[in-house]
């Protein structure tokens, strides 16, 4: 299979989902051009912000392509390229956590629940989705930091001196500099923004220069540290970006993200192409492997590994808990929604083609990572596939891959620290007393302290820590398999949602019966095998004289595992027949959207602009 052809057919496919269904969906459910969104209404200056519509894109997009659309798909190739390019195609795509959400004055799923389900529900939902971002926080950071370590140096018989080895560890040296330089960047990058009203072109060119600046300087000054050592610089990132204002450091940095990753789809392509021309773009890897390889049965694997780009529930975290409060005007919703997912997805076409492309150089039978393998990762065959293609129309080798070694962290990272702050939030509003979008901001008795994001944030942080220490392999089907039942409870409050507000959902019900049953096999699935591992190094007995500390501490991290395994799948459970139950309860159209609600902010600044509006609308009057 030529790569080529499989990229354009796999982008017209999207394509025609974007420009058909979602404007589908968009005119089914009834967008208001004409509606004031909750970030103009509510503006707080923290949380609800206004922006424009390629800056909410941005921010959506960036915070959901994480490690998925290239760690899942890559693995999930164990079954062959076809399975995994079937399911990022025909997997469900909708915006409908952020239409629901700007409906319901930017509540978050949580709190959607509550309304749609019952207060029960809501803290249930909220103690899996702090669970889950816990997962989510461990395994990307783990990503993130085995990026930016170093290489060590070993002798002619492969045993480590001690030293560093600096032209292996160059590139993610660079790549960890360029990543410090980011915060500070973004920081003066949203002030600017402000002071000086960048919008349009000034913005986006100013945005370049900023990106071109900092690889500059961080291919001159290469920051070398151990995994340890940037465990802690990522979790001191990740305490400001999780608890700031979001206008402060996430929205700006989002937006110099995603210039970049825009960039490296565009150099995909490009080397892709290039690549076709030289005759270098064939698919080597199998088309189809099998049902049941070493990987596990096709299904469930298949439909967790792939946690991104076909279907996520992290999405509706992110489209609900932070998008949903900055959407400009309702007619974004869709671009913002729906096309930030298309574009995610594609970002996975283009890892499942490199893979492809990279199998019979980065992978031996029986061992490479397509094979369930160690020889490569994910993000390093990604990295090496597209960093060849850019050589191949003339970019330097050192550049490229430095580029992508950059580009592959910030996938997870951009991810982590909108997981971190959405983590705060659902920690913060278990703890609330009211339903509204605004409660955890309410500085009144516990939630003073509850309430507080840096503390929030920084209790959500700890646990994420101590099981990052097992490693992102050992994390992610329990990861794949709660990201997707998250998505299936989000399905199902849209559902009962849709039902209650008079709108149409039947194209909900399928994905939410596929999800269930596929998410509670896997998630029975790996706490067995966690039972197993735990078992195994004497957590119920006595630990067997042989098991070394590094074994010992893998079965350690495996019984946390096993707890949160199983306490995902009671809560879920549970989640799941209340919003069946209610869901055939409720009568059809007797909840309407609820009325709009105003902020001091939101209501000073729409009245200066109905005013500065008024002479002209009277001059146009007399006209």
């Amino acid at each position: 299979m030529n790569g080529v052809l499989l990229m354009v057919v796999a982008a017209a496919v999207l394509a025609c989902g974007y420009l058909g269904y979602g404007r589908w969906l968009a005119n089914k459910w009834g967008v208001d051009k004409e509606a004031l969104t909750p970030a103009k209404r509510m503006k707080d200056g923290k949380s609800f912000s206004p922006v424009s519509a390629f800056t909410a894109f941005s921010h959506q997009f960036s915070s959901i392509c994480g490690a998925g659309p290239v760690t899942g798909t890559i693995v999930a190739m164990a079954f062959g390229w076809l399975p995994v390019v079937l399911w990022v195609l025909v997997g469900v795509h909708d915006f409908g956590a952020l239409y629901a959400s700007m409906k319901n004055n930017g509540k978050s799923l949580a709190q959607l629940i509550e309304k749609y389900i019952g207060k029960t529900g809501r803290r249930l939902f909220l103690l899996f989705c702090w669970l889950f971002c816990i997962i989510v926080i461990a395994a990307f950071t783990d990503m993130v930091c085995k990026t930016f370590m170093f290489t060590p140096a070993v002798d002619a018989s492969g045993a480590a001196t001690g030293a560093i080895d600096f032209t292996k560890s160059y590139a993610a040296g660079c790549a960890g500099t360029i990543s410090i330089l980011f915060t500070f960047v973004a920081i003066a990058f949203g002030w600017a923004q402000k002071k000086f009203n960048l919008t349009g072109a000034t913005e986006f060119v100013t945005g370049v220069v900023l990106m071109v600046l900092m690889f500059a300087v961080g291919m001159q000054f290469p920051v070398y540290l151990d995994k340890f050592q940037w465990f802690a610089v990522v979790m001191v990132y990740l305490v400001f970006a999780g608890a700031m204002p979001i206008q402060m450091l996430k929205t700006p940095r989002d937006y110099l993200t995603s210039i970049m990753m825009i960039v490296m789809i565009v150099c995909a392509v490009l080397g892709i192409v290039v690549l076709g021309v030289n005759g270098q773009a064939t698919i080597t890897a199998p088309v189809f492997t099998g049902f049941s390889t070493a990987s596990g049965m096709m299904f469930p694997v298949l439909f967790v590994s792939v946690a991104c780009g076909a279907l996520s529930g992290f999405h509706s975290l992110v489209s609900s808990g932070t998008s949903s409060k900055q959407v400009e005007k309702e007619q974004d919703a869709v671009k913002v929604g729906y096309g930030a997912m298309i574009v995610e997805s594609f970002v996975g076409i283009l890892a499942i083609i490199v893979a492809g492309i990279m199998f019979s150089d980065m992978n031996t039978a029986g061992t490479g990572a397509l094979n369930a393998g160690v020889a490569s990762t994910p993000f390093q065959i990604f990295a090496a596939g597209i960093s060849r293609g850019m050589q191949a129309f003339g970019v330097d080798g050192t550049l490229a891959t430095v580029f992508m070694t950059m580009n592959v962290s910030a996938l997870a990272l951009t991810s982590l620290d909108a997981v971190a702050r959405i983590a705060r939030t659902s920690f913060s509003e278990f703890f609330a007393q009211t339903n509204d979008a605004l409660a955890i901001e309410s500085k009144a008795g516990y939630m003073k302290v509850l309430g507080n994001p840096w503390f929030a944030t920084v209790v959500t942080l700890l646990p994420g820590l101590a099981l990052a220490f097992g490693g992102y392999a050992n994390i992610w089907p329990l990861f794949g398999a709660s990201n997707q039942l998250l998505g299936g409870m989000t399905m199902i409050t849209l559902a009962v949602f849709c039902k209650c507000t008079g709108r149409k959902g039947w194209m909900l019900y399928v994905p939410v019966a596929f999800l269930l049953c596929c998410t509670f096999t896997s998630l029975v699935q790996s706490a067995m095998g966690c039972m197993t591992a735990v078992q195994a190094y004497g957590f119920f007995g006595t630990i067997p004289a042989t098991a070394t500390t590094a074994a010992v501490s893998v079965a350690a991290t495996k019984g946390l595992q096993l707890v949160f395994a199983v306490l995902l799948m009671v809560l879920g459970l549970i989640v799941a027949v209340n919003c069946l139950k209610e869901f055939f309860g409720k009568e059809a159209g007797s909840m309407p959207d609820e009325e709009p609600e105003w902020s001091e902010m939101g209501k000073a600044e729409y009245g200066r602009a109905a005013a500065a509006e008024a002479p002209a609308d009277a001059e146009a009057a007399k006209a």
